[in-house]
This record gives structure tokens, C-alpha cells and sequence, in this order.
């Protein structure tokens, strides 16, 4: 059984310890049912409130861990000996919900972890030579040895770090660098575990197998920076070990002085630690509940504490700042010759766009699927018309006309060359889209070097693709594509520089489409070419050296080690992976990143909140220790005296619900 497993069966049966401790709790304090004589409140304690006590004494005796649940465990048999075993109840249940929430926190950050283990390859397929058509067998993927060749089929999950024998393929290798675009590969180029062949199979050579593998080396990465996370301490465990200390001084001193052993017990139950618990966790659940409104959803329960601390927000780019998906951005035509302008339907202004989406539309290319998508918004239906088309047929080929009206191109001889382009017959007219060597190849084309650099190639900078369009071995033009900032996207940047806080741009582009991109949104400090190793490096440069606790913003399987290694991990909640939702601490439902300016600032408010309500506790709590070490509180007005310290918490805390 395995971790999530485990902890779903452990939840279940806290959740119904829970309830049925509480049920308890209040028939106990309504007299509504008894047994005998016996208090039922008595269940709570045997339920909630001996694990309490347990779990605070191997901490004591092992560890010598003076936590929270040390003073509640004095303060829950101090309040049995005098017989308020209302009051005792009431603190098992109020510890024993806090328990429960982080351990289920805890529980869901395993399960990221397993779920990026889950996604290692099981087998690779070995061959004999290099040729795909060579005899081959299936081996456990733990088998493979350097050298090894491995064959590896459309659609499949490369198993081993590795280089490409020979052809020209397309991967996708977003699971390292987050680029929503595959990655063309030639022969002896370096290829990763855990990427994902996009079309036609190939023939890898073996060159890193084991813990030396890319996806294995990124699971060690987590897991090493999940376990360097659990070390950080919440701010009521660091009050825990001087509240001990001043209880139990107070309670022997006043025994020593009045030798009344009932003044030591009541400094104990009016020491006991509701409503210091109750000031964190009051604050965080009326911050969660303000947050679900904006679809931000905290899945670790000291986020907040750890988010209000942070002094520099990391931002991944694709899919967190842009949208993550291609999309046509302009379309040129070249009409610098006249001898261009062919006079046909596939030569007229409006047509090239048609022209090449017909094409596109038999290839399952992402790039492909984008000029698709443009030719299809801006001409012919709305979205609502393609998604119920798109999941009748999820191949959304259509020929000539669709019942929504989508006109293209009857397509004939349709040919793919990976990783370079697309031609076909339309109407009788040899209609190639690709890149440039690919044109030049095919047509035998020599292009007009100057035009293209005056109007194509400064896109480039920009983090673009260019796809090149020939008809009949006439260069007629060029399709630009590329990922689009999100709405919002400046305000936000500015809005977050408002609170103090530095924006830091981490990307695994090259270094002119990122200073583009960070130039565009106002982050002045970036880096570039970031794969997840240096991600954590930097990081770590941040947090332990320069001493700046970080916020990381990211979406992919890639950021998965840095979501984990920053002080707070935030993931894109609906464009993100599974693994980097769970290797978070803090989802944005709606992929809404305005929304961050309010959870940095709510972040701040919650720990201010938490302040003040550990402040009101302690007052009390002294305050209340002072007469009763005067005899002027018994245990009964001392149990009183501590539940209205908690009311008060849980007032001010409410008010977190509607701040803005």
C-alpha cells in the first residue's frame, strides 16, 4: 500500500474519531444523554485526547520536543484531576481538528512525489541494431545498460536519458524545460527520460540510465527539497517551549507558596492552550475562506504564515505569465515581386491563411493545430460550436465543409517530414509549409534574404516560430506563432512591486525572448536557460545565502522541485500538471495570477491577525494566572476565564473573511 493509500485509511478513521468525539462533546455539555454517571465527554478524551498525550510524550522522552501539544497535555490532565472533563474534551477536539488538517497537507505532498514516480517509464524496448525494423524485445526499464539501443514509438515515454542514432524526430520535452512547443532533434542529439515522442518512432542510444537519469534526478530533487521544508517551525511551536516552561514554574511556585495544590492545578487549566491554538488556526481557516473567492485554494496549513515572510516572487514564464499554447500572431504575405502574384484562389489576400490551415488540418502538430484554431475563430464559429464538434471528433478533421461551416481545401497526397514541415496538393497546386530549409529543399527555393530579415527574422527575439509558405516552389509569405502574455499580467507585476516585494523572471528560453518577455511585463531581473537544477540553484542563492525567503510561481512538471524548494510554491491550478498542483502549497484555481497581489496581502493581514490574537491569549492567560495564583479563580472560573479568551480569537479572526 502506498503513502496515499495509507493516509486514506488513517484520515477516515481520525475524521470519524472526530465526529464521534464531538458528538460527544456536545451531549456532555447540553446533559441531553448520559450514561450512568459516567461523563461522556469522557469519550473525547479516550478518542481524541490519549493520542495527544502519547504522541507528546515520545516527542518529550526521544526528542526532547517541547511543542504545543506538550502544554496541551499538561493542561488536558490538569483539568482531568480536578474533574473538568468538559474542559478536558473541549481541548482533545480543538487539537485534534488542528492535527488532522496538517496531516492531511503532509499526506498530499507525498502523494506529488509518488505521482512523479509513477510517470517513470516501467519497460523500454530493446532492438538489436539501429535499424527500427531490427528484432526487439521488452525488458523492465531498471534493466537497461549504457549503450544499450532503445526503440521508442509514437506516443511513448522515452525511459532513459539517451541520443538519437539517426533520423530527425519531434519530442516533447516540456516535463524538463516547460516549453509548450516540441522540440525538434537530430541524429546525435541528447534526448531526456520521461519526454514524450510526438511522431514516428526512432532509435535511441543509452547514455544515462538509473539515478543518473534526468526524471530520476528531478524526483531526488523534490524529495530532497520536501524534506528540507518539513524542518520549518510554526510560530505557536516556538511560544510552545516558553509557555511550558512559565506554566509549570508558575504551578510549582504557587504550590510552594500557598500549599494549596488546587491553585497549582487551576494556573495549569487557565494556562491551557485553546485559544493560542485557536489564534493560528482561526486566522488561516477565515483567510482560506476569503481566498476561495478569489479561486485560490491553500493546501498547506502554514502557508499563509510562510507567504507573509517571503521578499522576492519567482514567476516561471510559459503557462504561468503567457498562456502556455502557440497561437498565430501574424500572417505576411510577400508581395515585394510581382512575378509572385500568381493569379489563383490560393494567391488571393484573404486565401492564405484558408490555404495553409487546409494542410494543417491533416497534421496533428501543435503548431499545426494553432493555425487551425486562428483560421477557425476569426472566420467561421465560435467557441462553443467547436467544443461541441471537437468532442464529437476529437480528431476535428474536417474536409470540405463542416456543418458549422468551416470551409478548406480538399487536400490530395498529403506528406509530413518531421520536425521540418508539411506539403500537399490543393486544387492542383503544390502547397508547402515549413521552415526554411525545408522550403528550400523541397522547391529548391532561393528567398529574398533581405525581406526576410527586414520583416521576419526580429520576430525571432521574440521567442517565436515562423512557418514558411511556398506555393507552387513560389515563396508566397510566412505564418508567425507564439505564446501570448496573459491579461493583467503588467498590472499584477506592479501591484506586487507595490507591497515591497521583488519580481525575479526564471525561464528555460534563451536570453533574447526572455529579456523580451520580462521587458514587456516590468521584471527587471531574470535568468535564463533554466532547466530545473539551476532553477533550485538559484533558489538556494536566494534562501540561505542572500537570506531572502521566496515565493515560486509555475505550472509545470518541470517546476515540480522548485514549487517544492521555495519558501512557498504556488502552482497554476488549471493549466498546471498534477505534479507541480501537488508539489505546491497554494493553487490558483482559474489560472487567475491578478489575484496574487490579494494573497500576498491577505498573507501579511493573517500574521498580523495571528499577532495580535496570541497576544490577546497571553494576556489573558496572565492575567488570569496572576489571581488565580491570588485563590481569587477556581478551576471552574479558570475553565471560564480560558474559553473566553478563545471567543474573542475566533471574533477577530472572522473579520479576515471579508478583507480586501
Amino acid at each position: 500500500m502506498n503513502i496515499e493509500n495509507e493516509f486514506i485509511s488513517e484520515e477516515k478513521r481520525s475524521i470519524i474519531f472526530l465526529i464521534i468525539s464531538t458528538i460527544a462533546l456536545v451531549l456532555s455539555f447540553f446533559r441531553v444523554f448520559t450514561i450512568g454517571t459516567i461523563d461522556l465527554a469522557w469519550i473525547t478524551i479516550l478518542l481524541c485526547g490519549i493520542p495527544i498525550i502519547k504522541d507528546a510524550a515520545i516527542g518529550l522522552v526521544t526528542e526532547f520536543d517541547i511543542k504545543t501539544d506538550l502544554l496541551v497535555s499538561i493542561a488536558l490532565i490538569a483539568s482531568i484531576i480536578i474533574g473538568e472533563i468538559f474542559a478536558a474534551g473541549e481541548i482533545a477536539v480543538i487539537m485534534a481538528l488542528g492535527g488532522l488538517l496538517e496531516e492531511f497537507t503532509v499526506a498530499r505532498s507525498r502523494a506529488g512525489i509518488e505521482k512523479l514516480v509513477d510517470s517513470t517509464p516501467r519497460t523500454a524496448r530493446i532492438v538489436s541494431n539501429k535499424n527500427n525494423n531490427a528484432d526487439e524485445k521488452m525488458i523492465d526499464a531498471k534493466e537497461v545498460a549504457i549503450g544499450d539501443l532503445i526503440k521508442v514509438l509514437p506516443g511513448e515515454t522515452v525511459p532513459v536519458d539517451g541520443e538519437l542514432v539517426n533520423g530527425e524526430i519531434s519530442i516533447d520535452q516540456s516535463i524538463m524545460t516547460g516549453e509548450s512547443i516540441p522540440v525538434d532533434k537530430l541524429t546525435g542529439d541528447e534526448i531526456f527520460s520521461g519526454t514524450v515522442n510526438q511522431f514516428g518512432s526512432f532509435v535511441m542510444k543509452a547514455t544515462k540510465i538509473g539515478k543518473d537519469s534526468s526524471l530520476q534526478r528531478m524526483i531526488d530533487l523534490v524529495e530532497s527539497a520536501d524534506a528540507e521544508k518539513s524542518k520549518i517551525v510554526r510560530l505557536t511551536d516556538r511560544w510552545a517551549t516558553w509557555i511550558v516552561v512559565i506554566a509549570l514554574t508558575a504551578a510549582i511556585a504557587t504550590y510552594f507558596l500557598t500549599g494549596e495544590i488546587i491553585r497549582s492545578v487551576t494556573v495549569l487549566v487557565v494556562f491551557c492552550p485553546c485559544a493560542l491554538v485557536l489564534a493560528t488556526l482561526t486566522a488561516i481557516i477565515a483567510a482560506i475562506g476569503n481566498l476561495t473567492k478569489y479561486e485560490i485554494l491553500v493546501k498547506e496549513g502554514d502557508a499563509l504564515e510562510r507567504l507573509s515572510q517571503v521578499k522576492k516572487v519567482l514567476f516561471d514564464k510559459t503557462g504561468t505569465l503567457t498562456y502556455g499554447k502557440p497561437k498565430v500572431l501574424d500572417i505576411i504575405n510577400y508581395t515585394d515581386d510581382s512575378e509572385n502574384d500568381i493569379n489563383n484562389e490560393l494567391s488571393e489576400d484573404n486565401s492564405l491563411i484558408k490555404t495553409v490551415a487546409s494542410l494543417e488540418n491533416k497534421s496533428e502538430h501543435p503548431l499545426g493545430k494553432a493555425v487551425v484554431t486562428y483560421y477557425r475563430d476569426k472566420y467561421y464559429m465560435d467557441q462553443s460550436d467547436y467544443d461541441n464538434q471537437n468532442n464529437s471528433n476529437s480528431n476535428f478533421n474536417i474536409n470540405s465543409k463542416s456543418k458549422s461551416g468551416i470551409n478548406f481545401f480538399d487536400v490530395e497526397n498529403f506528406e509530413m517530414t518531421i520536425g521540418k514541415g508539411i506539403k500537399g496538393l490543393i486544387n492542383g497546386e503544390k502547397v508547402l509549409a515549413g521552415n526554411k530549409v525545408f522550403l528550400e529543399c523541397e522547391a529548391n527555393l532561393k528567398m529574398d534574404e533581405n525581406w526576410i530579415k527586414q520583416n521576419l527574422l526580429s520576430s525571432v527575439d521574440k521567442g517565436t516560430t515562423i512557418i514558411y509558405i511556398a506555393i507552387n516552389n513560389v515563396f508566397k509569405g510566412a505564418i508567425i506563432l507564439g505564446d501570448s502574455l496573459r491579461e493583467d499580467v503588467k498590472d499584477t507585476i506592479a501591484n506586487i512591486e507595490k507591497l515591497d516585494l521583488n519580481t525575479v523572471l526564471l525561464t528555460g528560453d534563451s536570453e533574447k525572448p526572455a529579456k523580451h518577455i520580462a521587458d514587456q511585463v516590468g521584471i527587471d531581473e531574470l535568468y535564463y536557460n533554466c532547466l530545473p537544477k539551476k532553477k533550485m540553484n538559484i533558489i538556494d542563492a536566494y534562501q540561505n545565502i542572500k537570506s531572502d525567503p521566496v515565493a515560486m510561481i509555475g505550472d509545470g512538471v518541470n517546476d515540480a522541485p522548485s514549487l517544492k524548494k521555495a519558501h512557498v510554491g504556488i502552482a497554476m491550478g488549471g493549466i498546471g500538471s498534477d505534479i507541480a498542483v501537488e508539489a505546491a502549497d497554494i493553487a490558483l484555481i482559474g489560472d487567475d495570477i491578478k489575484s496574487l497581489p490579494h494573497l500576498l496581502g491577505i498573507s501579511k493581514k493573517t500574521m498580523q491577525t495571528i499577532n495580535i490574537n496570541i497576544i490577546i491569549s497571553l494576556a489573558l492567560n496572565f492575567v488570569a494566572i496572576i489571581l488565580a495564583m491570588l485563590g481569587i479563580l477556581d478551576p471552574i472560573t479558570g475553565a471560564l476565564v480560558h474559553n473566553v479568551g478563545s471567543v474573542l480569537v475566533v471574533i477577530y479572526s472572522s473579520l479576515l473573511l471579508k478583507w480586501k
